[in-house]
């Protein structure tokens, strides 16, 4: 590897010896970090950000969302992974769309609402790994919620924008309106009907979200909208554990959940970089941003083909966990498709053999080696415009990612079935120890952006707050898991997206290869997401492991620790 590239932090890395804390929000982050000195687990610190994250930062997450999350623990001497997807109505049929006429899942509305699993996410974690009560890991929230908080800048933007989108739905205007607008920076907003669900949450567990009145009143909501979730999707839901999949990348041991989320996209990235010398490429050149961009359109043909629920088997016979796109054999193949001289204008999917601001992502890592990355989030910001009235939170819009087309493959629509998830949280290992928790939200992003950042980090020696601060790049296009092109229908080879501080030169040599270029997008366009992550040094023989915490420049939050 060649000497690190000079590059201007926005901030600088934040060291500390015993724990730390990465969020999207200042009062996340000084939440968690309570609990830890308290005497809570990382678990119990990433569920308190999360819930404050849910009253303070509602544009990405809350509780009418979906929770993902990878813990690594010391004492159970495993890398674990949590799905806290929600699926589909029970009553709503393939039948039931084909009579209504429907033949994609709309954006909002109540056809779009999917089981909401982060509060199940959030119990199942804290009874794994939990060590304070679920009382005192949400009081932080609670607080917030019932005597108000007050907007930070790149939420109160977001905000505004959802107000805008979704001022047909009364009941969410009269729920996240000030005076009938938008909150201001800086503007105290109040959510009791959110503080009273969260309060019943500590006292009751799971049961306060999934049965009785607020289950009734979700369907009810839901119902008024033409969605057929029920009381019974609702007390049935339960998330699931699983074994998170894991490929090598240089030093590292990388891993991602299997699908139905898009880890095992970004994991075939990576796979494919390993045969590839990224190192020896000048640090955001064109050749850089051109192996990563054909990178991508290879591992998105996969996604849409191969990525569903795993317990709904495929037609055609694969598990749907995106396990069969890392075969090295067939990584291998597909990485010999790559041509540095010309942009692919349509790639395929393979044949292995078979065997938008909408989310937060935090990491923590505690005295005791516990390390989480944790993502949850209700899609497009607000989600899908569903808030039942007084209750303080909106429903997801998930169900959107299902693909009604003739022919669907892993991610077909089915009744009780988990949709297509792009939210992801990231792991890693270094020498065999826990080294990285890490995320970097929103949507087709994040595949692409965790690549970046792990190779900034060790193709190019970044630190790893300069591994996120640096301009980022996305490629929008191809064909997605609903089978419609991804970002907003772009033909060919789609549009690659470079974020201001790419030289121009590097853009117009990507032109020159046949890219279609938009140059100099700000940050602010929702386009590069949110990175956060939280490392842990190896052990040496003069120094004891510190963990080392970084945090997006692009969003309002901090690391911090202690």
């Amino acid at each position: 590897m060649r000497s690190a590239p000079v590059v201007q932090n926005s901030r600088s890395v934040v060291h500390a010896p015993h724990a730390m804390v990465a969020t999207s929000q200042p009062l996340a982050t000084s939440a968690a970090l309570a609990v830890l000195r308290d005497g809570g687990s990382a678990v119990d610190a990433a569920l308190c950000a999360n819930a404050v994250l849910g009253v303070v930062e509602p544009t990405g997450c809350g509780i009418g969302g979906d929770l993902m999350a990878i813990v690594h623990d010391p004492k159970e001497r495993a890398v674990v992974g949590f799905n806290g997807s929600g699926r589909s109505p029970l009553a709503l049929t393939r039948a039931v769309l084909e009579e209504r006429g429907v033949t994609a899942i709309p954006a909002r509305g109540g056809l779009a609402v999917s089981v909401p699993g982060c509060v199940d996410g959030w119990c199942a974690l804290h009874e794994r790994f939990g060590v304070l009560p679920l009382a005192r890991v949400l009081e932080p929230a609670i607080g917030y919620a019932r005597e108000g908080f007050p907007l930070s800048p790149v939420i109160a933007h977001e905000w505004a924008a959802g107000l805008a989108n979704l001022k047909q739905y009364q009941s969410f205007t009269d729920q996240f309106a000030q005076d009938g607008k938008a909150p201001l920076p800086g503007r105290t907003f109040v959510r009791r009907g959110l503080a009273d669900v969260l309060q019943r949450i500590a006292e009751q567990g799971r049961a306060a979200f999934y049965e009785g009145d607020v289950a009734r009143a979700i369907e009810r909501a839901v119902g008024a909208d033409g969605g057929l979730l029920s009381m019974r999707d609702l007390a049935d839901h339960a998330g699931e554990w699983v074994e998170p999949l894991c490929v090598t990348y240089r030093d590292l041991k990388v891993y991602e959940l299997p699908g139905n989320t898009q880890g095992p996209t970004a994991l075939e990235m990576l796979a494919l970089l390993e045969h590839f010398d990224v190192a020896s490429l000048d640090f955001q050149s064109a050749d850089h941003v051109h192996l990563f961009t054909e990178i991508k359109k290879l591992a998105f043909a996969d996604r849409a083909r191969f990525i569903g629920d795993s317990s709904h088997p495929t037609s055609s016979g694969s598990a749907g966990d995106g396990s069969i796109v890392l075969d090295p054999g067939y990584v291998a193949e597909r990485a010999r498709l790559v041509s540095m001289e010309r942009a692919a204008v349509e790639v395929p999917s393979g044949a292995p053999l078979v065997a938008q601001g909408d989310t937060v992502t935090l990491a923590v890592g505690d005295a005791g080696g516990q390390m989480v990355s944790l993502i949850q989030s209700n899609f497009r910001g607000f989600g899908s415009g569903i808030a039942p009235s007084g209750l303080g939170f909106v429903l997801q819009n998930r169900g959107e990612l299902f693909d009604l087309s003739p022919g669907a493959g892993a991610n077909a629509y089915a009744p009780g079935k988990r949709p297509f998830h792009t939210i992801i949280p990231g792991f890693a290992k270094r020498g065999g120890e826990s080294y990285l928790a890490f995320g970097v939200m929103g949507g087709d992003t994040q595949p692409q952006a965790h690549a970046q950042v792990l190779s900034n980090l060790v193709d190019f020696g970044l630190d790893l707050q300069a591994a996120g601060d640096v301009p980022r790049w996305v490629h929008l296009g191809e064909a997605s898991p609903t089978d419609t092109p991804a970002g907003g229908g772009i033909e060919g080879v789609g549009e690659l997206v470079l974020e201001t501080g790419i030289d121009a030169e590097v853009a117009r040599g990507l032109e020159a290869r046949g890219h279609r270029v938009r140059a100099d997008a700000q940050r602010r366009s929702g386009h590069f997401g949110g990175y956060q992550a939280v490392a842990r040094s190896s052990t040496t023989e003069s120094s004891k492991r510190v963990y080392s915490g970084g945090s997006d420049v692009r969003k309002d939050g901090n690391a911090a620790g202690f």
